[in-house]
């Protein structure tokens, strides 16, 4: 992950949203300890073999530091998403009903990208649907796709 954290951007989460995240810095905390127990351990050793080893480890425990840190960062800088939203438009935090051509109901809840899991009905503002359903109303179409195949939903309820 090569991305650029801003210490004045403020991500909105969900309350699952900081929940998983407070889950993912302790698991990297853990991972971490595990990281350095491997280097005390080899730390008693002088051979050839172990100090590549130590090497990789600790570029292992650079990588593992700069996540926590990076997840430290956005948790640091994260709010709860608003709870009184308006439910004429989509907003971050807004959960929509959208109906396709052939009667389909679909659910989704509009989150920041940091939060977005599209297999558990959480899609990103900076996604195509996200970005076309920003500020719509209900009844509104809603369309997006990849130039071959659009796809088109009608917005049939927002809360």
């Amino acid at each position: 992950m090569n991305t650029t954290i801003s210490k004045d951007k403020i991500t909105f989460l969900s309350k699952k949203g900081i929940k998983e995240l407070k889950k993912e810095i302790i698991l990297l905390e853990n991972d971490k300890q595990k990281v350095l127990k491997s280097l005390r351990e080899l730390d008693k050793t002088q051979g050839r073999d172990e100090r590549l080893s130590r090497i990789e480890m600790l570029a292992e425990l650079d990588i593992i530091d700069s996540k926590i840190d990076d997840k430290k960062l956005i948790l640091s800088t994260s709010k709860l998403l608003p709870k009184k939203r308006s439910q004429l438009r989509v907003a971050i935090g807004s959960v929509v009903d959208l109906i396709d051509k052939r009667g389909h109901l679909f659910q989704f809840k509009i989150v920041d990208s940091i939060e977005a899991d599209p297999s558990d009905g959480r899609i990103s503002t900076l996604s195509p649907l996200g970005q076309n359903l920003i500020g719509k109303s209900l009844k509104d179409t809603v369309e997006w796709g990849n130039g071959k195949r659009i796809n088109r939903f009608k917005l049939v309820r927002i809360t």
